[in-house]
């Protein structure tokens, strides 16, 4: 007789990246189907019934942008909806319904607007959000998101953006070129920078992409990221992932930022409270008396 020895069912374990919130704040008001606007330091989330319908941030262009950099709709057509509405989302909503815009495009250039911004709205902040509710629920005409699912794709991109090249100084501060006399990679934030000859051989010129090329030609030591986004009409993600690949490549780096000042010293014959240094100024002219 054969006995067949069964192994238990394994236990299930805890996935300790799973219900990870980005904001719990925004996590409760999904769950309370709220309505209203989210205000935090990077961006602002509009809900409507606890989804997100529009996202707005200083760091991403904004949907009139996506829409009329590249002539998908004319800056005028723009101009003349957001002037008879209040709010970009309503401006949209009215070129919708006119015909102006083909259902497929508008659509998706809001979703790319929403996730854009979205992705920095949700960025770590140091200050706590304020949430204004509105008591006049509406889920327009165009496509809303769960906001598990905004926050889903925002943590992807962070991974993304970590694995391209893990030091976010690039993502804000204002771009240089890098030293074309050497040619040198800015040290690798992940590990020990090699120095000298070594350097420059352990990091062959990697090919730049026609849109690399757009983001490399902008570089002038003033626009940041988010400039070059608005520049060339391009979702701000992607043009920080051009961005990342750059810098990673020794291509471009952040503008260093200069050491701050020392403070002045003290005029000639300040008079000092403090004690300790009043009786060693005592001792120094009894010393000085003898």
């Amino acid at each position: 007789m054969t006995v067949v020895s069964t192994p238990p069912p394994a236990l299930p374990v805890r996935d300790k990246g799973a219900g990870r919130a980005l904001s719990p704040m925004l996590t409760r008001l999904a769950e309370e189907r709220a309505t209203g606007v989210l205000v935090r330091e990077h961006g602002v989330l509009h809900l409507a019934e606890g989804r997100v319908v529009h996202a707005e941030s200083p760091l991403a262009p904004g949907l009139d942008v996506l829409l009329t950099a590249h002539g998908t709709l004319a800056a005028t057509a723009w101009q003349q909806a957001a002037a008879r509405t209040t709010g970009p989302l309503l401006a949209a909503e009215l070129l919708l319904r006119s015909g102006v815009l083909p259902t497929g495009a508008l659509e998706l250039c809001h979703l790319d607007a929403l996730y854009d911004a979205g992705y920095f709205a949700l960025a770590p902040s140091s200050t706590p959000g304020r949430f204004r509710y509105d008591s006049t629920p509406r889920l327009g005409p165009l496509p809303s998101v769960p906001v598990v699912a905004l926050e889903r794709e925002t943590l992807r991109r962070r991974l993304l953006l970590h694995r391209l090249w893990p030091d976010p100084a690039a993502d804000t501060a204002p771009l240089i070129r890098a030293d074309p006399a050497t040619g040198r990679a800015p040290a690798n934030p992940a590990g020990p920078a090699t120095s000298g000859t070594q350097a420059t051989q352990a990091a062959p010129a990697t090919p730049v992409t026609p849109r690399q090329r757009a983001v490399l030609d902008r570089v002038d030591g003033v626009r940041t990221a988010a400039d070059i986004a608005r520049n060339l009409g391009r979702q701000a993600f992607h043009t920080l992932v051009d961005v990342r690949r750059l810098t990673a490549a020794g291509q471009i780096a952040p503008l260093p930022t200069a050491p701050s000042a020392p403070p002045p010293p003290p005029p000639l014959g300040q008079v000092t409270t403090d004690p300790d240094i009043a009786l060693l100024k005592r001792l120094r002219d009894a010393l000085e008396a003898l």
